[in-house]
């Protein structure tokens, strides 16, 4: 539907905030919350995105020295600042499928079982909302991300994602549906069949996301909605084309082969991690990215095979054997290919993974592939910190998350120095083992290890998701009443304007 343009009246004296639920995962919460972060910092707020909580072993390292997901940290770029812990107090990393590592204001607080993890929840509830309420007294608006759905109704005891953490915070909701998986009028009004009346009195309205064609033969439908719920709706809003220029948080959204040109393939680790650290090569036109899933051959004309961070290095080596991939690997490898480990990859590619305390999993050891003349000792204690120092004769930055030291005679051949001499590079310089994430968003190293294979680059990836975020921006005012969901946070109904005055 067109979008209801509304002028603007909201206090910077005391701050406010809207919350963005969806019916449903992966419904497009997080770029939405992108797209609104981006809209309101362009109309001069002070704002800061939100996440109680986040399921994603995709992290960025905060300039505070912790982690959070990587969507909350494109937000956070999206409004300017730079990532905090706060702005994702609780991150779980699942570690297996019944399991995860639990993060609670950037540091690990310990290991979860599914069926363990409600009972952390009181703490939890008190992590998020001391985060909240420090980032809330620091702008003039924050814009907070659901996860999930909160018709999931049999979570909904002791909930801090949702309807839990909207009501404990006294935040109002908008809800965001997906049309283009179906069933968009079932899912908004279903939700509130479902939900209890003290949490549907939370939500002020909805939005329809990811809409294909043309908006006009949704009316009826849009108002049905509107009719059975009586919540007002903020518009539909087509499917966004330049979502694949922007960091893909969720493994369900890694891409489909990309580009044309030379050929480098990742594998698609069963808890792969991190896997933005292969976003700047999918935005480079001379390159042909496969992101390679289990049960498929590497390529023959792959000339580089990437391993890329895990959350369970020594479960994903056993996956990584059982797609037989060591094999394609060897061959890859005897053919004159290239190779690049990366955090829990690098510590793959060495002769052996001990884990004497099982900081990675079960106590053991693990043989590696060989193809580095290292040994990896896992250990309790996670390095987190962002670095920057020189690559290939080039500056480069990033950051390292991990837990475990590498060492043995390739480390002798350096990969980096940040300052200290980092990672190893094989007798024969095609095998590169690496802790340093993030590497190939600057455009100098790049094009520097491009080179190397003999393949050229297009510099400019930074300005790129800048220009993709603006985008988005221009696209969510373009079609939803951006004026009206941020009137929400005053504690309107929608139908009020948000401004700095």
């Amino acid at each position: 539907m067109p979008a209801t343009k509304s002028a603007t009246n909201l206090s910077a004296t005391t701050s406010r905030a809207v919350m963005i639920q969806g019916t449903g995962s992966n419904v497009g919460k997080s770029l939405l919350v992108a797209g609104l972060c981006r809209a309101a910092f362009r109309r001069g707020l002070k704002v800061a995105p939100f996440k109680p909580q986040n399921m994603s072993n995709n992290a960025a390292v905060t300039a505070d020295g912790g982690e959070i997901g990587r969507a909350q940290a494109l937000q956070a770029r999206a409004c300017g600042l730079q990532p905090l812990v706060d702005m994702n107090p609780v991150l779980l990393k699942p570690e297996t499928d019944t399991g995860a590592q639990v993060i609670l204001q950037g540091r690990a607080l310990g290991r979860a079982q599914a069926r363990d993890y409600a009972g952390l929840k009181p703490r939890l509830l008190e992590g998020v909302l001391d985060s909240f309420h420090r980032l809330r007294a620091a702008h003039d608006l924050v814009i907070v991300e659901g996860a999930g759905s909160p018709a999931e109704i049999n979570l909904r005891p002791r909930d801090i994602a949702n309807m839990g953490f909207a009501r404990a915070a006294g935040v109002p909701v908008v809800l965001a549906g997906d049309i283009d998986r179906g069933g968009v009028i079932a899912q908004i009004v279903g939700t509130q069949a479902v939900i209890d009346e003290g949490d549907a009195a939370m939500i002020r309205g909805f939005l329809v996301n990811k809409f294909r064609g043309d908006p006009a033969l949704f009316q009826d439908g849009y108002r049905a909605i509107e009719a059975r719920t009586g919540w007002r709706g903020f518009g539909v809003l087509p499917w966004f084309a330049g979502a694949h220029r922007l960091p893909a948080e969720d493994a369900v959204d890694l891409r489909p082969p990309t580009g044309e040109g030379l050929h480098v393939v990742c594998l698609c680790l069963s808890r792969i991690a991190n896997f933005d650290d292969l976003d700047p090569l999918a935005a480079e036109p001379g390159l042909r990215l496969t992101m390679l899933g289990p049960g498929r051959a590497i390529p023959g004309d792959a000339a580089l095979v990437v391993i890329p961070g895990s959350k369970s290095t020594r479960g994903d080596l056993d996956f990584l054997r059982a797609q037989g991939w060591d094999i394609d690997l060897a061959a890859h490898h005897r053919r004159g290919g290239h190779v690049l480990g990366i955090c829990g990859g690098y510590q793959m590619l060495g002769r052996i993974i001990r884990d004497p305390l099982g900081a990675d999993g079960a106590p053991g050891q693990t043989p590696g592939l060989g193809l580095l003349e290292v040994e990896t000792e896992m250990s309790a204690e996670k390095r987190l910190e962002r670095v920057v120092g020189t690559a290939l004769g080039q500056p480069v930055s990033g950051y390292e998350i991990h837990m475990g030291r590498s060492f043995g005679p390739d480390c002798a051949r350096p990969f980096a120095h940040l300052p200290a001499p980092e990672g190893a590079i094989s007798a024969d310089g095609r095998v590169i083992g690496t802790y340093l994430h993030g590497l190939f968003s600057d455009d100098g190293f790049r094009a520097a290890y491009l080179a190397r294979l003999g393949a050229a680059s297009t510099p400019g990836f930074e300005t790129g998701v800048d220009h993709a975020l603006d985008a988005l921006a221009d696209h969510v005012e373009a079609h939803l009443d951006v004026a009206g969901i941020l009137s929400v946070a005053d504690g309107g109904s929608g139908h009020g304007a948000v401004s700095r005055n």
